[in-house]
């Protein structure tokens, strides 16, 4: 197991994180996910733990249970998110405190507990997810959008903080994915948000795990602080 790389995906019961889950496996990896509610499928060389991101006392018993069992985790990449597209005026506050607490409590969270046991072995490579959303301004998404940047922010910060250890901080932008995310999203607001990419498409699974294999390659240790958008923004 020294040898056998072990990767860390939060969000892991479906879409994106199922797939990662799924794709590391496969290039070798022992993989580690979660998610609030149980999954439905099996995956050799997977566990699985149901945990709240957000949640400091269940994030703390994870990564202590991590440290016991392997020693270390090598790559831990923050994929857990939601999303709420309301009107600002039409936002409650509850869904701006869920907004807020699964994506940039969680992905703290999950840095900072990473890079204490990443620091013991002077190597840890941390991939945060933002999104398109940030640049592009969305209206109906203020939130969510301002949550998002703030990942970009904590990137680039926690990737000072954390360099002289040995592990390094990115971030990817992912434009419009064929998930739940989005199931919500107005047809037509995704057709205009389309046609304002350079590549005018929806993203893929694959494009994302593309800008990750990137990030965790060991060639990669001089890349760090940095945020990729996908489709042109």
């Amino acid at each position: 197991m020294n040898n056998t790389p072990i990767t860390l995906i939060s969000g892991t019961r479906k879409g994106i994180g199922k797939f990662l889950a799924q794709y590391y496996v496969e290039k070798g990896h022992y993989v580690i996910g979660c998610s609030r509610s149980d999954i439905d499928w099996n995956l050799d060389n997977y566990q699985h733990w149901i945990a709240d991101v957000s949640d400091e006392k269940a994030v703390k018993k994870m990564f202590s249970m991590i440290k016991k069992e392997y020693g270390k985790v090598d790559n831990v990449i923050n994929n857990a998110g939601i999303a709420s597209m309301n009107h600002s005026l039409l936002t409650p506050i509850s869904t701006v405190n869920s907004i807020l607490n699964a994506n940039l409590v969680g992905t703290f969270l999950f840095s900072r507990e990473a890079a204490k046991l990443m620091k013991k072995n002077k190597y840890g490579r941390i991939i945060n997810f933002s999104t398109v959303a940030v640049p592009l301004k969305l209206e109906g998404e203020a939130i969510y959008a301002s949550s998002k940047a703030a990942i970009i922010s904590l990137t680039e910060i926690l990737a000072r903080e954390f360099g002289e250890y040995g592990i390094t901080v990115n971030s990817i932008g992912p434009t419009p994915i064929k998930t739940d995310l989005i199931r919500s999203v107005p047809e037509n607001k995704i057709e205009e948000l389309l046609n304002r990419q350079s590549i005018k498409r929806f993203g893929t699974f694959e494009d994302i795990a593309n800008v990750i294999d990137f990030y965790i390659d060991k060639r990669s240790s001089f890349i760090t602080g940095q945020n990729i958008y996908l489709g042109g923004v």
